[in-house]
């Protein structure tokens, strides 16, 4: 017969084997459920640039064959005869240009109110919760009140209308990535500069904006990334026009508008400069993204 000795640890021994066995099972298990949702995040990874890869074809093969040196000297030309995007690219630049300037600075301080002065004030939270609306506005709903606001009252479309509206666009996009940046900078930093006797406004001034300036200017060009293809806000507020015009106090050329209005006629050669429009607004706004990742990289907040 077996002492009590020897069943005790058979017992401990069985014990163990059934806990190996359980954790072995247990780690398959695991492993076969993490290779499932690998699987399944790889293949809608790959859906989704499939399709991108497909526009990104498509737009490049349609668009850089016309995307010739007229495109970039001539107006945009009436039916049947030669043109190309001028007047619009310049329309565009000067909207693009006055929006940025007017949203950026009123944006820059609302941010600077949320990271530095008002942190957590009631103040501070109603701030936040109006920008994150108009952060997620539809860009036509804002087209829609800018032409009510101007367009209306003044009577006619306008330049300056169009960039209002891509303020209103620029503008949440500051507040948001200015306060986010600001708040990464280390308080030692700030402690350092008020043990020096500097007031609060010169901290923010000569430290915290310098420490941040590179997170800074990531959120003007993403903005302005943001703003460089929208056509909704400017169909209610610049439209268009097919001279060539310098004055934002008139109808002006826009090369979202231009490649709306083109794309949606029937003449063929008014397609083709409408995918050359959209290509340079792809590449455009590629190239300011990646400026975005180098100066984001480049540049850590606080250092």
């Amino acid at each position: 017969m077996q002492s009590s000795e020897e069943l005790s640890g058979k017992g401990i021994e069985s014990t163990l084997s059934r806990r190996r066995q359980t954790r072995i099972g247990l780690y398959t298990r695991r492993r076969l459920v993490n290779v499932f949702y690998m699987s399944l995040s790889l293949l809608a990874t790959l859906f989704g640039l499939f399709w991108l890869a497909w526009l990104l074809w498509t737009l490049v093969s349609a668009g850089l064959p016309w995307l010739r040196w007229d495109v970039f000297t001539q107006s945009t030309p009436p039916p049947g005869s030669a043109g190309g995007l001028a007047n619009a690219i310049f329309g565009s630049l000067l909207m693009t240009g006055a929006g940025v300037a007017i949203g950026t600075p009123a944006g820059v301080l609302a941010g600077t109110y949320l990271a530095e002065f008002g942190r957590n004030s009631r103040g501070a939270s109603t701030v936040r919760f109006v920008n994150d609306v108009l952060l997620s506005a539809p860009s036509i709903i804002i087209g829609v009140f800018v032409y009510e606001l101007v367009v209306v009252r003044t009577g006619h479309f306008s330049g300056w209308a169009g960039a209002l509206a891509l303020s209103f666009i620029v503008l949440p996009v500051v507040v948001r990535t200015t306060e986010d940046m600001l708040r990464l900078v280390p308080e030692s930093l700030r402690e350092a500069a008020a043990a020096l006797g500097a007031p609060q406004w010169k901290v923010v001034m000569h430290v915290v904006y310098r420490a941040a300036r590179a997170g800074i200017m990531t959120g003007v060009l993403l903005a302005v990334a943001r703003i460089s293809g929208e056509t909704a806000p400017l169909l209610f507020t610049a439209l268009n026009n097919q001279f060539w015009s310098t004055s934002l106090d008139q109808p002006i050329a826009n090369l979202p508008v231009v490649i709306f209005q083109f794309a949606m006629s029937p003449y063929e050669d008014w397609h083709h400069l409408a995918w050359a429009g959209a290509l340079l607004i792809t590449a455009s706004i590629l190239v300011l993204n990646i400026l975005v990742r180098v100066l984001l990289r480049g540049r850590p907040v606080g250092h």
